[in-house]
């Protein structure tokens, strides 16, 4: 990939941000796959304690059900108000023309 602002670098130097590039990308790498295992390792623990304690399955499917429902009633309330403008344009539209955009 070619960078136009390193055309005014030494070899030596382009040399430098290439090996600091890789660098940076192996640590990103090294991060990105450490994330991965720890997230692999917590799901594991979640779904023991799961298995293990009906009770506390049932209360964490029951909060994430109100979560959901909780979700889509302000999603409702937003497409609500988004259908609610349209209408205020369309009136305004009739009495200012080319206000109303459409």
């Amino acid at each position: 990939m070619y960078n136009g602002e390193y055309d005014n670098l030494s070899f030596e130097e382009q040399l430098h941000l290439t090996e600091e590039e890789m660098r940076r990308r192996h640590n990103q790498q090294m991060f990105l796959r450490r994330n991965a295992q720890l997230l692999q390792q917590e799901l594991e623990i979640e779904a023991k304690l799961l298995e293990e304690n009906p009770e506390f399955a049932r209360t964490i499917h029951s909060l994430n059900m109100q979560e959901i429902q909780s979700n889509q009633r302000g999603l409702q309330n937003i497409l609500g108000s988004e259908k609610l403008g349209a209408k205020e344009q369309n009136v305004w539209s009739k009495f200012f023309p080319g206000l109303g955009g459409k």
